[in-house]
């Protein structure tokens, strides 16, 4: 029974890892797979089966999809609008030192993409913007998908948390302080890491150790802030924001000078008033999200009273979904991107024809969560996760929390998506946790903290990074390199959940 539970999964391991097949063709087989053992083996009655789809087909297209498809479109009409030339610009003329550039683009603007966007923006962007000023392609794909683990958690305004949270009925602010807290060492270890890796030596520490830590610690306290006081949405946005401007600070006022890093950097000053509307719709997002959240209950309540509960599921232990219209991230952030965009003289006519072009290039991410999700939610009713996660307790006992990032890992390696991570495995990891009587949000998050490290190996992210950097072919050699690291977090993560349950239980 427990290989028949477990085959959705083994054959999106063999699909994508082995077959080399796209995973919104694997996926949808995988529903298949687990629709068949879900009616066959494990007697789910068909119209349980036909409702669990569809509750996870109305979770997959309200949030999910609606905030993919908002954050990639902001980050298009950003490209439209030239506003992202502006804002490279601005990056690339804060120093000539290639620590202090590598360190600000992939760790500090890497984060922002990702906590605005993610889904391959936060590696291609950067990336291709570094090979552009001179760094080594390899190198360069190498350090944004080091810089583009922490962040992965709190990606696409905080979406894997709060699916995590759908999917296992644990409040997203409770995750997202448990993962702040799982990955504060990592958010302090990854700049030193970024600097090790640009100079090939510890040695390149040298003159910019200070910064680096700077780096670090600006990045960890407003993440952990914002995810103990407002939830996963905005905490990778607002850490970004503050680990830029730390960077830039501190390259300004420290004048780090060390020929051996120097670069032939054209600087071109971009203008106050140029730069802040090129920033935008960006802005006006983080202020959309920041004055609808729960710190502001006059404009929080109101909003989140527009609902609708629908029951969906036909099951024993079915409870309604709701569909929240105006208080989700999705509909803020398409709100905040037509009004920059209309500022920044695009029409409504060409905003729409960039929304239609984003909707159209998403179609085959479309499929994948669809069809993810409601494999997941298949086997999360019929009892195949149930069946998961007692095999896994038993063999494993009480160290289960030790291999939980793992798992996570797994997933993200698998579909690319901490978000597709959550939904895989989400239950499993609660359903553990109570076999062993752990703290299920705890054991949660770190499904959610092995999703980072999984994010550095996943084919998917080392197919948009080679592509990013024109090296397709080397996809192996990029792997090799990412794997090491790869090691060492999921090691650290695994100390972490496993030591760290003893103070939260």
């Amino acid at each position: 029974m427990f290989i028949i539970a477990l085959s959705p999964i083994i054959w999106l391991v063999v699909a994508l890892s082995i077959l080399k097949i796209s995973s919104h063709k694997a996926c949808p087989i995988a529903l298949v797979f687990a629709s068949s053992a879900a009616l066959f083996i494990y007697h789910m009655p068909l119209v349980n089966a036909a409702t669990a789809m569809l509750e996870g087909i109305a979770l997959a297209c309200w949030p999910i999809l609606l905030v993919i498809i908002a954050a990639i479109f902001t980050y298009n009409l950003s490209i439209h609008t030239k506003s992202m030339d502006i804002i490279k610009k601005m990056l690339t003329s804060v120093s000539t030192d290639r620590r202090i550039i590598v360190l600000l683009i992939s760790w500090g603007f890497g984060a922002f993409l990702e906590g605005m966007a993610g889904f391959g923006t936060a590696i291609a962007i950067p990336a291709s913007m570094l090979v552009g000023i001179g760094i080594n392609p390899m190198l360069a794909a190498l350090v944004c998908l080091i810089a583009n683990s922490v962040p992965t958690a709190y990606g696409s305004i905080g979406i894997p948390l709060v699916t995590l949270g759908q999917i296992t009925d644990i409040a997203p602010l409770q995750l997202a302080k448990y993962v702040s807290l799982q990955l504060a060492p990592l958010n302090l270890l990854c700049p030193f890491l970024i600097v090790i890796a640009t100079g090939q030596s510890i040695r390149a520490l040298k003159g910019v150790f200070f910064l680096t830590f700077i780096a670090g610690i600006s990045f960890l306290i407003p993440e952990m802030l914002v995810s103990f006081f407002m939830g996963p949405e905005l905490a990778v946005v607002a850490a970004s924001i503050c680990t830029m401007t730390a960077i830039i600070i501190c390259a300004k006022t420290l004048k780090v000078t060390d020929d051996t890093y120097r670069m032939a950097i054209n600087k071109v000053p971009v203008p106050f008033k140029k730069g802040l509307l090129a920033c935008l719709p960006f802005i006006l997002i983080f202020i959309f999200l920041l004055t609808t959240s729960k710190l502001i209950p006059a404009i929080n309540q109101p909003l989140n009273l527009i609902k609708t509960s629908v029951l969906i599921y036909s099951g024993a232990d079915a409870s309604p979904y709701t569909f929240t219209w105006l208080a989700t991230p999705g509909v803020l952030i398409l709100l905040a991107s037509f009004i920059g965009g209309r500022v920044q003289s695009a029409s409504f006519g060409e905003m729409f024809l960039v929304l239609a072009k984003t909707i159209i290039s998403l179609r085959n991410t479309i499929i994948t969560i669809i069809t993810i999700i409601a494999t997941a939610k298949i086997m999360g009713y019929s009892g195949m996760t149930h069946e998961i996660a007692e095999t896994a307790v038993n063999t494993t006992g009480i160290f289960y929390p030790a291999i939980a990032p793992f798992i996570g890992s797994v997933g993200t390696f698998i579909t690319g998506s901490a978000t597709s991570s959550s939904v895989l495995f989400g239950k499993l990891q609660t359903a553990s946790a109570s076999a062993i009587y752990a703290n299920a949000s705890w054991i949660a998050a770190a499904n959610a903290t092995g999703s980072c490290a999984g994010k550095m190996i996943s084919p998917q992210n080392i197919a948009i990074a080679t592509a990013a950097i024109a090296s397709n072919g080397r996809e192996s050699e990029l792997l090799k390199s990412a794997a090491k690291y790869y090691v060492s977090f999921i090691i650290l993560m695994g100390c972490i959940v496993y030591f760290g349950q003893i103070f939260i239980h």
